[in-house]
């Protein structure tokens, strides 16, 4: 009888032992396998939504919240920005491209993002269908917005005023899909792009007036829209995402940004680095979590296992007389360690999958939504590291297994 299919017999013989130690071996891996796709699947996002853009430029106010809000869309913008000092701003030597963003308005939870077509080279867009947007109110929109609401190129609809509320439409001016983007990987796949126009024109005095001033004063103090000034007669955006012509200007476009002008600049590195150690912390100490259940388990396997040595010691003894030598029984206490650690680690990486899919599916924030269908190299470390756990726990009953004095077994019994 092979060795394994002994190991296995052996470990079914107290089926409530090995269900135990499954559980407590799958229950850590699980929440290290958690732990690592959704950091890694986080820090991704961050760096891919991210990785051209130098810095943003916005009212003043928090730097993470400018970056959330203008990279990420995941926060409210900290203000407005007049079109005049962001056009003064764009022309500096020192800016390679400036992309202008006026944000305000949603639909069913999608960001409707006025822009200029130098968003579709810093992001190197391109389309599945229909065209670019080329006129007021028509939108060209993500691959995700088109498949979550079943959008194509042609449709109608109308947007809300705010980020998240779906109750403040503006019905007297419906977008019109131009076009649909191709699967990019980035947030972009959850955004409606259209002219910077269109939001200006979405919020003038006629449409204002179904809202009142007040409306107009929030969407000033929030930032939630680029909008034109009753007041001045200057139109505003939400921000400004710039690319330096040189690595030089990376020390001094910032500081002349915040110390010259009324306005704020943040870098994406920066602010996401900061954001990902803030994260880090609640991860680490997870981890060592996890580590101590490992641990735990790991005591149970050898409890376990020396305890089914104890009970089997006449039947190992009746094998060593029947021929198998010491190095097999030695095997087969080795074997059932690393089948129950190797079983729980398996069941423990699916558990993480599962865990982070149901975790993605409740996730309302469509931009930073997680996915457990998401296979890593290195969750074979985790399955590596399972089976050094069952080879720990058990080499010490393995050891008095083959240093057994089988005369001595054979006469007690």
């Amino acid at each position: 009888m092979r060795l394994i299919t002994i190991s296995w017999k052996n470990l079914l013989s107290n089926p409530l032992t090995f269900l135990l130690n499954c559980l407590l071996i799958s229950f850590g891996v699980g929440i290290l396998t958690l732990l690592l796709i959704s950091s890694t699947q986080f820090k991704d996002k961050l760096e891919n939504n991210s990785k051209d853009i130098d810095l943003v430029v916005g009212a003043k106010g928090s730097p993470l919240q400018l970056i959330l809000s203008s990279i990420y869309y995941i926060d409210f913008p900290t203000g407005n920005i007049s079109l005049t000092d962001a056009q003064e701003l764009a022309r500096n030597p020192m800016v390679k491209r400036a992309v202008p963003l006026g944000l305000g308005d949603n639909y069913n939870g999608f960001r409707i993002v006025g822009t200029d077509t130098s968003f579709i080279n810093l992001y190197d867009l391109s389309l599945a269908k229909g065209n670019y947007w080329s006129k007021e109110f028509e939108v060209t929109i993500g691959a995700s917005v088109s498949s979550s609401l079943n959008l194509k190129v042609g449709d109608k609809f109308f947007g809300s005023h705010g980020l998240t509320s779906d109750q403040d439409e503006h019905k007297s001016h419906p977008y019109i899909v131009s076009g649909v983007l191709t699967l990019q990987g980035n947030v972009t796949d959850n955004l409606i792009l259209t002219d910077l126009s269109s939001i200006w024109s979405m919020h003038d005095e006629g449409e204002e007036s179904e809202h009142t001033s007040t409306a107009n004063s929030e969407a000033f103090s929030h930032g939630e829209a680029a909008v034109e000034s009753k007041d001045t007669g200057s139109k505003e955006i939400t921000s400004l995402l710039i690319q330096y012509y040189s690595p030089m200007s990376v020390v001094l476009f910032p500081r002349f940004v915040n110390k010259s002008t009324n306005m704020q600049a943040a870098s994406p590195a920066l602010e996401s680095a900061r954001l990902f150690s803030i994260i880090g912390i609640g991860i680490d100490t997870l981890k060592w979590f996890a580590g101590f259940i490992m641990f735990i388990a790991t005591v149970s396997v050898f409890v376990s296992v020396y305890n089914s040595l104890k009970e089997r010691k006449y039947d190992l003894a009746v094998m060593r007389i029947m021929g198998a030598s010491k190095e097999k029984i030695f095997l087969i206490i080795i074997m059932e360690g690393v089948l129950l650690t190797c079983i729980g680690s398996i069941a423990g990486i699916l558990l993480g999958h599962f865990l982070l899919e149901v975790i993605g599916n409740s996730q309302g924030v469509t931009q930073t939504r997680l996915t457990g269908v998401y296979l890593m190299f290195d969750e074979i470390y985790l399955i590596i590291t399972g089976i050094c756990i069952g080879i720990v726990a058990a080499i010490i009953p393995a050891i008095q297994a083959y240093r057994s004095d089988i005369a001595k077994i054979i006469s007690k019994n």
